[in-house]
């Protein structure tokens, strides 16, 4: 459960700054960041299409791909529903 939380965790994060920053340096810090922090647990996918690609390539198992693209969707929109709230 801890990598979908952090899957869930590390897609909102990445995706706040990408929606309430914009700047490419502070998207590429947040996504080093997120990969630094998670990556261990979860693998630091934070993207559907990562997602899809590791089951293809063999380095994510195909029972963890629903449960990490619901976590990164769910991310996604709480990241929206953020950027939405919080005014920077």
């Amino acid at each position: 459960m801890n990598k979908y939380l952090v899957e869930f965790l590390g897609t909102t994060f990445f995706l706040y700054v990408i929606k309430a920053i914009g700047n490419p340096l502070a998207i590429g810090a947040a996504l080093c960041v997120a990969i630094m922090l998670g990556g261990k647990i979860s693998g630091g996918n934070f993207n559907p299409a990562v997602s899809v690609m590791m089951v293809a390539a063999g380095k994510l198992s195909q029972s963890d791909l629903i449960p990490y693209v619901l976590a990164q969707v769910a991310g996604g929109l709480t990241a929206l529903e953020l950027a939405k709230r919080v005014r920077l």
